[in-house]
Order: C-alpha cells, then sequence, then structure tokens
C-alpha cells in the first residue's frame, strides 16, 4: 500500500494515528497525544492520496457520498469527510491498529491488565459470559474486543459483525461480516440489524459485533437472550453508562419499545461490563473497571456490581465474587482465578 507523504508516518510503529485538517495542517497521535507534523502537502496531494487508498477498499466519495469509512490493507481504518460537509478541506483520518491481534496475555504484557485479570477474561469467555466492551474513542475496545474473540475455544463457530472490517481473530472457524451503503439509486445497503439477522441463520457459537449505536442494539440483545454467547463494544464514559446507554439505544428501534420492556432483557442478557480508558496522565491504554450486571432491576435500571476498579495505580477488589460467576456458569473451584495477590507491571492486586 502506497501512503506517498504519509509513508514515514505510517512506518513509524510510535505512530497511532494520522489525521488531515488541511494540507497545512497535519497531525498525528503518539502514545495517546496529538502532535502538529511540519509535513506540509497541497490540495492536489492529499486527494490524491485518499483516491488512491479507496481504490483498494471498494468504497466510493462523492457529493452524494460525502462521508467514506473503509479498511485499509495494513488493516489501517480510514476515515474521510470532503466539503461542503467540511467547511474548506478534506477531513482525512488513518487510524493504525498497531497492537491488533494480540491475545489477553500480550495486552496484560502491554499493561493493559494484569494478568490475573487477563486469565480470569480468558475464563469468562471460555465459559460463555455476554461480555460488553465500553470506552471512549481510541481506548483501545477493538484491540481488547480482538484478544477476547481469539479467546473463544477452537472448536467454536464465530460469527463477527462490523461496519468495516477490523476484527481478526485467530481462530479456524469464523465468518466475518460487513454491513454495506447504499448504491447511488439508494438501493441495495445492508444494516447491521439485517446481518445480526442472518448471521443467526449461519450456526454461530459466538456472536460478535463490532460497535453497537443505534437500533441494532434490540437485535443483539434478542439474539443474546436466546443463550447464544456474544460480545459488542460500545462507546461509555463507565461501565455504568454503558449498561445505561444499551438500555437506551433499543428506544430507537420503534415506538413499541418502552425502556421498562428493555431493562429486564439488558439484566438477564449481558453478564460482564469491561471498561478500557487512556489514561490522562500517561496516555496509557487502561482496563480501568470490570463489572458484573446482576440480573436484578431496580427503578428500570439493570443493576451492576463492580469486580474490579483501578484506582491510584492499582486494581482493587469490588462487591462481586469474580469466581462465582464464573462457577454459575460451570466452572469448578480448580478451574477458578488463583486466589493470591500478583504484581504485574507495578500493579497489585488484592486477593480474588
Amino acid at each position: 500500500m502506497e501512503f506517498g507523504p504519509l509513508d514515514a508516518l505510517m512506518k513509524d510503529p510510535s505512530v497511532e494515528e494520522v489525521w488531515i485538517n488541511s494540507p497545512h495542517r497535519i497531525f498525528i497521535a503518539r502514545e495517546g497525544v496529538s502532535e502538529l507534523t511540519n509535513l506540509v502537502l497541497s490540495t492536489q496531494e492529499v486527494q490524491d492520496l485518499v483516491e488512491r487508498l479507496l481504490m483498494w477498499g471498494g468504497r466510493r466519495l462523492d457529493l452524494s457520498h460525502p462521508f467514506v469509512d473503509a479498511r485499509l490493507p495494513d488493516g489501517s481504518r480510514l476515515h474521510v469527510a470532503i466539503p461542503e460537509v467540511t467547511a474548506a478541506h478534506w477531513a482525512v483520518n488513518i487510524r493504525k491498529h498497531l497492537i491488533r491481534g494480540k491475545s489477553l496475555q500480550d495486552l496484560a504484557s502491554l499493561g493493559v491488565m494484569t494478568d490475573v485479570i487477563a486469565l480470569y477474561l480468558q475464563r469468562a469467555v471460555v465459559s460463555g459470559l455476554n461480555i460488553l466492551v465500553s470506552g471512549s474513542t481510541q481506548a483501545g475496545k477493538t484491540t481488547l474486543l480482538n484478544a477476547l474473540v481469539s479467546a473463544t475455544p477452537l472448536h467454536n463457530r464465530v460469527i463477527t459483525i462490523e461496519e468495516v472490517f477490523e476484527l481478526k481473530p485467530k481462530l479456524p472457524d469464523c465468518v466475518a461480516l460487513q454491513t454495506r451503503p447504499a448504491n447511488l439509486q439508494g438501493e441495495g445497503e445492508i444494516p447491521l440489524r439485517k446481518l445480526i439477522k442472518e448471521a443467526l441463520r449461519m450456526r454461530p457459537s459466538h456472536l460478535v459485533v463490532g460497535e453497537i449505536r443505534e437500533a441494532e442494539a434490540l437485535d443483539l440483545l434478542i439474539a443474546l437472550n436466546s443463550g447464544l454467547p456474544g460480545m459488542a463494544t460500545i462507546h461509555a464514559n463507565s461501565a455504568k453508562d454503558a449498561i445505561a446507554k444499551l438500555q437506551t439505544l433499543p428506544l430507537l428501534a420503534g415506538e413499541n419499545i418502552s425502556y421498562k420492556f428493555v431493562a429486564p432483557i439488558v439484566a438477564s442478557t449481558i453478564d460482564l461490563v469491561v471498561h478500557t480508558t487512556i489514561l490522562r496522565d500517561s496516555g496509557e491504554r487502561r482496563i480501568v473497571e470490570i463489572a458484573h450486571v446482576t440480573g436484578r432491576v431496580e427503578n428500570e435500571r439493570a443493576e451492576i456490581e463492580p469486580l474490579f476498579t483501578y484506582e491510584n495505580g492499582i486494581y482493587l477488589n469490588g462487591l462481586g465474587d469474580p469466581n462465582r460467576i464464573l462457577k454459575d456458569k460451570g466452572f469448578t473451584k480448580t478451574n477458578s482465578v488463583p486466589n493470591k495477590s500478583q504484581d504485574s507491571n507495578k500493579m497489585k492486586l488484592g486477593t480474588l
């Protein structure tokens, strides 16, 4: 793939994202912190670069479709917006996935979590818990989701559903589905809701949705409520906010869907919420909260209890019992998380 004048930035492993606000203002993100580069391009160079990158993805960009979201051959994600949506210049974002394809243990070695938490999440996936990964933009949700999916047993059949192909789990039996925009005549669109329904006919053992933003949340909840294990990501500020948002998004499916109807489905369907963020002081990505959805509903809200929280450089145990949740799914005491403190990357985890 030829990135032209951006080639050096794309090859730099410390650069996480490159974005172009105008031909004269090109920024990068390094270790979670943005920097203005000294690179200067012409308007024609920016447009030629975008057109060259879009040739591989099969996506188009014109006045009728002023936005485009595409995956590049190296796994990077391209987003472009053009005038009149933008004021004057083409706005280009190229998001690199430097640690994609890593396992949970690899992420633990990078400081995203401790080894004990990585072991717990691995056993949660194997036991078939439904997991919701929450966090802000660029907090590492997709990377973490990819690691979680890769932890599923090898005999399972996994169906992934995304707007743009990003997940690449290391599994022998995995089918990836991607949405499709409408053509020039406004026909042929394939939304996430349609793909979720079609995926249920493909004999999945695990159903994975890259990100839920709108009414597809209802289809995912209904699918998982039938006993099918699954995972998804969602934008949220905390585990509690993630569950509250998951209760709200299904209301977009129609006026006949009520909050009172959705709350018990969320409570009985989702098992764990794993919240990740970028630490402001260091720019590091870190799992800062793992919460358990208890299955109870109070004041029309699904109740959650913390299992692990990250505070002041250490992980603290919450009110919930992590091993009890695994045991309820069929794990025995001999397979439970070690009952001891573990120091990993200068972080301490209390007794489980």
